[in-house]
């Protein structure tokens, strides 16, 4: 039985057992790279503002009509989101093998403004760090939103476990402001 432990111990703190960050947690810190290959990391974020962290599907062998109809009403509110001070930082997981190649063609159709990111997760790193990885044939994570104040807090959170119930530039606008 000793055997085992090491091997507990590795998929614990790897953040196989991750649960997903609460509202009232302070979310964990990050730094994935950009469609545009710089890094950007969530603290430096932050500490321009609150943030609309949105978790998409990625590439789970197609690209998701279902992302793409949530990323177009993100686009579309744009406005709202920058007068409330928000950024929305978009994560697009998946196999880091053509991750680059799926997200681009994800973006090709989308002019994100100014105050949007949308940045890789190859391999889920993220995706396992937040508890958020849809582990199922056809699957990469749990389609997720989260706003966060300046310090990082969870103010608001949405997480689905089917492709719909997506939280709504409404609903994201509409909840308590994140200060």
């Amino acid at each position: 039985m000793k055997p085992l432990l090491p091997l507990l111990f590795l998929l614990a703190t790897a953040g196989v057992w991750a649960s997903p960050p609460a509202v009232g947690q302070a979310a964990p810190d990050f730094t994935l790279t950009a469609l545009d290959g710089r890094p950007t990391r969530l603290a430096s974020l932050l500490a321009e503002g609150p943030v609309a962290l949105i978790v998409l599907r990625g590439f789970p062998g197609y690209q998701c009509p279902l992302c793409n109809r949530q990323v177009q009403d993100l686009v579309q509110n744009a406005d709202g989101f920058s007068k409330a001070g928000l950024r929305v930082l978009l994560v697009y997981p998946g196999p880091a093998a053509e991750l680059n190649k799926r997200a681009a063609e994800f973006a090709t159709d989308k002019k994100l403004p100014a105050h949007f990111t949308m940045v890789l997760d190859p391999d889920y790193t993220f995706t396992n760090q937040y508890g958020l990885r849809w582990d199922a044939k056809n699957e990469t994570a749990y389609p997720a939103a989260f706003l966060l104040n300046r310090s990082g807090k969870i103010t608001f959170a949405k997480i689905s476990d089917s492709h719909g119930g997506r939280a709504s530039a409404k609903e994201l606008l509409t909840a308590p402001a994140p200060q």
